[in-house]
Parts: C-alpha cells; sequence; structure tokens
C-alpha cells in the first residue's frame, strides 16, 4: 500500500534542526512522532486532523487508544505512538520530585504538581508526604472523583503517612473547571483531615486546590 510521506513542503525534522524545536507548531510536532500519513493525506495533515479532534491539546493527555484509532488514517502503530510520546511527557511531569525535594511552603508544593494536575480531567486527590525536615519522602493519588468527606477519608491518608515514616502531610486536589476557588466542601474535608491529622500527631501543614496555572492554599485562607 502507497504511504504518502512529507512533501517537500512539509519538513517538520529540517525545521526542528535548523530553528530548534521550539519553532515547531503542535502540528508539526505531532506529524514528527506519526512519522507518515494516510494514502490520502500528508502526514501534517493528518496530525492537524487528530489535534482538531480535540478541544485543545492538553486535552490529548486523556486520550484512549481506541480513541485515536476511530480517527481515519491512525492504526495501531500510530496509536501507540502517540500514546507513547504522551506518557514520556506525564512522566517527565513526575519527576519534578527530584527537583523540589524539600516543600517549604504551598509555593513549593503547587510547583511539584502543577504541571501534572492543572490539566487533569477528573478530580484527584493527591498527597505528598514529609520528614521531619520537609524532604519529600513519597507521594500518592490516594482518591479520584468529586470530592465529598465520604469519599475522602482520613483513615486512607494516614495509613500512607503512617507507612511511609511521615512526619506531615500536604495534599492537593484540582478543580477541572480551572477554578481554583474552594468549595464548602473542600473546607469540610479539609477540616475532617486537620482534625486527624492533629489527634496521630502527623500534622496537615496544607490542603491546595489546583487550577489551571493557579492554586489555592486553604492554609494561608486561614480556613485551619
Amino acid at each position: 500500500m502507497f504511504i504518502r510521506e512529507m512533501s517537500h513542503t512539509e519538513k517538520p525534522r529540517e525545521r526542528l534542526q535548523k530553528k530548534g524545536v521550539s519553532s515547531l507548531s503542535n502540528a508539526e510536532l505531532l506529524a514528527i512522532i506519526l512519522e507518515t500519513g494516510s494514502k490520502t493525506e500528508s502526514v501534517v495533515d493528518l496530525a492537524n486532523k487528530v489535534i482538531s479532534k480535540f478541544v485543545d491539546i492538553s486535552e490529548m493527555r486523556e486520550a484512549s487508544l481506541q480513541e485515536l484509532m476511530q480517527i481515519k488514517g491512525i492504526g495501531l502503530a500510530k496509536a501507540a505512538k502517540v500514546l507513547a510520546a504522551i506518557e514520556i511527557s506525564k512522566r517527565i511531569g513526575q519527576q519534578k520530585t527530584l527537583e523540589f525535594p524539600v516543600i517549604r511552603g504551598p509555593q513549593d508544593g503547587a510547583d511539584l504538581v502543577m504541571q501534572e494536575m492543572s490539566l487533569l480531567s477528573q478530580e484527584h486527590f493527591h498527597c505528598i508526604f514529609l520528614s521531619t525536615r520537609n524532604k519529600l519522602v513519597h507521594r500518592e493519588t490516594i482518591f479520584i472523583g468529586s470530592l465529598n468527606s465520604s469519599v475522602v477519608h482520613p483513615r486512607e491518608i494516614f495509613k500512607q503517612a503512617m507507612k511511609h515514616s511521615a512526619a506531615s502531610v500536604m495534599c492537593f486536589h484540582n478543580h477541572p473547571s480551572g477554578d481554583a476557588s474552594p468549595s464548602h466542601q473542600d473546607i469540610t474535608v479539609t477540616k475532617r483531615l486537620k482534625k486527624a491529622g492533629d489527634l496521630l500527631g502527623i500534622p496537615l501543614i496544607d490542603h491546595i486546590i489546583i487550577g489551571h496555572n493557579s492554586f489555592t492554599s486553604l492554609k494561608q485562607e486561614g480556613y485551619f
């Protein structure tokens, strides 16, 4: 079967070599990952078609294999390449733990999780567990789904804290709407966690809400 390669005018790799990777458009970057087009479309046209299936490029983080393969011209091999590239970007974001080993306040905490959590399409409740010197010893997503006091149980959070011999806990959850303002439920959950941490001697040092490139510290806002 004839596969249409990049035409003479479509040279993302050459542009990358001459001007750097940051000069490429989203479609050109994806075209390099896809490598080839279909028998009716150039690779750049195919890349543009893939991107157009999502509201914005960030939504591709949640794409599934089946979703990508439903796009005409995207088979298993191409879909697998795209998902592999997405997963690598996620793991690079997670490696920020090595750049911020000590959490001195809410800004350090937000910097640690912002790239990963600000683009999530569903609410995630994430915790970092710190040593007596506020050094990160463990981090984990504890719950996924709408935040409420019946789901976010202190038992699961502080079980992990004790497992990793943590001296304190900092919690985060994202608002997919992008608005980092705390809800009544957020405040209720925070007060419950604060009370449990004080009782166990593993204090909750902050609960941070992550929006789109913004955050709110419930500690700084005076909610506990």
